[in-house]
């Protein structure tokens, strides 16, 4: 029982990592209409960042701070390149991003090596019912409980929140009542890159991250996001919890070099029957 809890309590620690990276891909998408394959890229910019700071002397908390705003500047970079030109297809901007992703490689390597990075995170666990927990954990579910409490008062109280949901909703519209839907597509890219790097500061003390971990990050996202149809941060949500507690079960009770094909099934699994419920909705549609 003890061992079933300590999976569990980590895996949901993992999952509201992962549910925290997925958002920002909603964000993007919902906005834009472009899929950011560099979405995992931020993540790894922070922890990176984060664990540099913190080695030159920066007490903890300002050099997080410090990373996730690194991160989302980042965010805002890839935007201009992958957006910023009037015109450019969604299609396109993908292709960037994809493209961008693998440039990090080769300055990442140069920055920080090629060798895994970590760095203490809130030292201390607690013991639950004989489950050992990282005070890191609860510390990583706290804050993303937080950040999409407040990420649903951005987009539903703000002006700005409501002029990126007019994008979302209707870009052509909201060019019609003055919305600049390209500044708001460049506002989304860089608050990705900040959700991103909230994610990488918080899981690099409980995973250890370098240079290549964004494929298994923006694998884990992808699957949470797409089980909201890249559109519902709520339903992505549930998604990266459920998809951080079966990793961990995996991990926990059968082999860890397994976990990234519980993502990648549960992913090919929901687009295909996203895509067969799509199809039948068109059938009956027709008749």
């Amino acid at each position: 029982m003890s061992a079933f809890l300590e999976y569990l309590l980590s895996g949901i620690a993992v999952g509201c990592g992962f549910a925290l990276l997925a958002s920002g891909l909603v964000v993007i998408h919902r906005v834009t209409q472009v899929v950011n394959f560099a979405q995992g890229m931020f993540a790894v910019v922070a922890g990176l960042t984060a664990g540099s700071l913190l080695s030159a002397g920066l007490p903890h908390g300002v050099a997080e701070l410090a990373a996730v705003a690194v991160a989302g500047l980042t965010g805002l970079l890839v935007g201009l390149i992958a957006t910023g030109r009037p015109g450019t297809s969604p299609l396109s901007a993908l292709i960037v991003t994809l493209g961008l992703g693998f440039l990090a490689y080769a300055i990442e390597i140069m920055v920080w090596d090629d060798n895994p990075h970590s760095f203490a995170g809130l030292g201390g666990a607690v013991t639950i019912a004989g489950a050992r927990i990282q005070r890191q954990s609860f510390l990583v579910i706290v804050v993303a409980a937080v950040v999409f409490a407040l990420l649903a008062v951005f987009f539903g109280r703000t002006y700005l929140g409501k002029a990126l949901s007019a994008c979302a909703s209707n870009p052509y519209a909201a060019r019609a009542v003055g919305i600049d839907v390209t500044r708001m597509g460049l506002i989304a890219f860089a608050l990705g890159g900040v959700l991103g790097g909230a994610a990488g500061v918080l899981l690099t003390p409980l995973q250890p991250i370098s240079y290549n971990s964004d494929v298994l990050l923006i694998t884990n996202g992808f699957a949470a996001a797409v089980l909201g149809g890249l559109t519902r941060p709520g339903v992505a949500l549930a998604g990266a919890l459920t998809l951080g507690v079966a990793e961990a079960m995996v991990a926990g009770y059968y082999e860890a070099s397994y976990q990234t094909v519980v993502a990648l099934a549960l992913m090919l699994t929901i687009m295909v029957w996203r895509a067969s419920r799509r199809t039948t909705l068109q059938e009956e549609a027709a008749r």
